[in-house]
């Protein structure tokens, strides 16, 4: 007898289907929480490059900005509402920190007496205490020559003015850094060599001769910079501030200026393009809350490569002994327990590892056998790449060894035995048949390894990171490729802009800036990984065992 389909009892609940819908609510809801996460990184992080309009605000006459004016002018950065009272109140980038010692303020709504959008306020990056927002009035080229606000190509003036000036300054960069750089290094080589002579030697003589042409090459460029410096300063800007007060500076302080209230959309993302090149191209500068990050982009990469060739052959080479050749025992058991003990260890205790083995023994050693005479100066005895590299690889060793374990466990019995019933050795299997088909289990964990390794920070803390390199781990000095050098990382990068920065507000939006581009760095390391494991399991996949 067939059951009526509008009387099926629907309170009867298979067994087990509360805890699937509760499992998919929890995996919802954490899928949320990681896309909210990461949905507040993209917006802050890209907000920092997009050129929002300037307001100017008539404030009230009660207002507690009147000491400095009722008329005050800058950016939006955050609307809320006030915890007693709820009344709302904005926070205004104003910029012009040389003038009023702070670089934003809240301001009551209730204080604000009108709005207005000027068209011909103009926001200026500098070289030093910020961006600057005012209203320019003359631009003083010499003693004889000027050209007022009035005049029609006033502002082609002023940006072909910061075009040389960026120009001189790139060539001071230069003479100071490289040139200037590279002859300090021939003059310590030489110093250190003559350490280890005879003064009456003829050696010596030419080592001081030599010492002497140096030095010469090094006044001469140290005046050739004195004198661009100098041109730097010739040129003079008169501008005025919003609250009415009256400036002058060096025009060799701007880098740039837009005017945001005069950029149409188009221009507005160009400008926003712009910005993102510059960030990911330049230097950092104002204790790294202005500027770029090219410097931290390349050390976290060169670090994570470094990190990833290093721990790749000894977790590999590590798993096929315990898997393939160890006897299975209490001693080989106990070995796996300890591996798996390793990745549960926090990370600041292979930090202190590291500076302990890697930075005093292995680099002191190395500096004793090596570099004796740069001593007490140490060269690999203290924090640099290389021993940085290390210490993470030591730290991800145990996700790639078991990631190979698993794979290499997973390669069929009947391969094995036919390649061994062909009359290959247990080599020629392993490195044949076993290690082409779990490479993509491989290389897993090698993507697991890279997306550890590249976040971390604490380890990097003691063992060669730093807050400012003056050179790049690679350059194009002999030997070209420098792993005793201290180096920058994206991760370092943020906790230094959070916690160490002297502004706070102002370094927040470079915090949510570095952020996301620490994640998209991690996010393409991993693909490439990714990629070339799904190229390995395409190939392989054809094979049946």
């Amino acid at each position: 007898m067939k059951k009526d389909p509008s009387k099926f009892d629907f309170t009867v609940r298979p067994k087990g289907e509360t805890s699937v819908w509760l499992t998919a609510a929890g995996l919802a809801l954490g899928t949320l929480m990681v896309l909210g996460l990461l949905g507040l990184v993209f917006v802050e992080g890209f907000k920092v490059f997009w050129p929002s309009d300037v307001i100017e605000v008539t404030l009230k006459g009660d207002s507690s900005f009147a000491q400095n004016g009722h008329v005050i002018a800058g950016t939006i950065t955050k609307k809320q509402k006030k915890l007693r009272g709820g009344a709302e109140e904005w926070q205004l980038f104003l910029g012009n920190k040389d003038a009023y010692g702070f670089g934003f303020k809240y301001i009551d709504h209730a204080h604000i007496e009108s709005i207005q959008k000027p068209l011909d306020i103009v926001v200026a990056e500098r070289t030093e205490y910020g961006d600057a927002i005012f209203y320019p009035q003359k631009i003083t080229l010499n003693a004889s020559e000027s050209v007022s606000i009035d005049h029609q190509d006033f502002f082609k003036v002023f940006e072909n003015q910061l075009q040389i000036i960026d120009q001189r300054r790139d060539e001071i960069y230069t003479i100071e850094k490289v040139e200037i750089g590279e002859i300090n290094r021939k003059m310590e080589l030489l110093q250190q060599k003559k350490k280890s002579l005879d003064p009456a030697s003829l050696e010596t003589e030419s080592i001081l001769n030599s010492l002497a042409e140096l030095q010469t090459k090094y006044e001469v460029l140290a005046s050739s910079a004195k004198v661009l410096r100098n041109q730097q300063d010739l040129s003079t800007l008169e501008y005025q501030l919003p609250t009415g007060e009256e400036r002058s500076l060096s025009l060799g302080n701007f880098i740039r200026i837009h005017r945001p209230n005069q950029m149409n959309v188009f221009e507005k993302i160009g400008h926003f393009f712009a910005e993102i090149y510059r960030f990911l191209t330049e230097r950092p500068r104002e204790a790294n809350t202005e500027g770029g990050i090219f410097p931290a982009i390349f050390g976290t990469f060169i670090m994570t490569v470094l990190m990833s060739a290093a721990v790749m052959p000894f977790g590999v080479i590590a798993a096929i002994y315990l898997r393939e050749y160890a006897s299975q025992g209490a001693l080989v058991q106990a070995t796996r327990i300890a591996v798996n003990n390793l990745a549960g260890v926090p990370s600041i205790v292979f930090g202190v590892f590291g500076l302990g083995f890697f930075v005093y023994f292995l680099g002191g050693s190395i500096d004793q056998l090596f570099f004796s005479d740069r001593l007490p100066t140490a060269t690999f005895g203290t924090g640099g790449i290389l021993w940085a590299s290390l210490t993470l690889a030591l730290m991800t060793v145990p996700v790639v060894i078991v990631a190979t374990e698993e794979a290499l466990a997973a390669v069929p019995r009947g391969a094995r035995e036919a390649s061994l019933a062909c009359g290959a050795s247990k080599w020629q299997t392993i490195q044949r048949i076993v290690l082409p088909v779990s490479a993509p289990g491989i290389l897993t964990g090698l993507i697991l390894a890279m997306a550890r390794g590249a976040g971390e920070v604490a380890p990097l803390m003691l063992v060669g990171v730093v807050k400012l390199a003056p050179s790049l781990p690679i350059d194009g000095l002999f030997p070209f490729v420098h792993f005793e050098r201290k180096f920058m990382h994206l991760g370092f990068h943020i906790y230094d802009l959070g916690f160490q920065s002297p502004d706070s507000e102002a370094a927040r939006p470079m915090v949510f800036a570095t952020t996301l581009l620490l994640i998209i760095l991690v996010i393409f390391l991993n693909l490439g990984a990714i990629f070339l494991r799904n190229h390995l399991r395409k190939k392989y996949t054809s094979s049946s065992f």
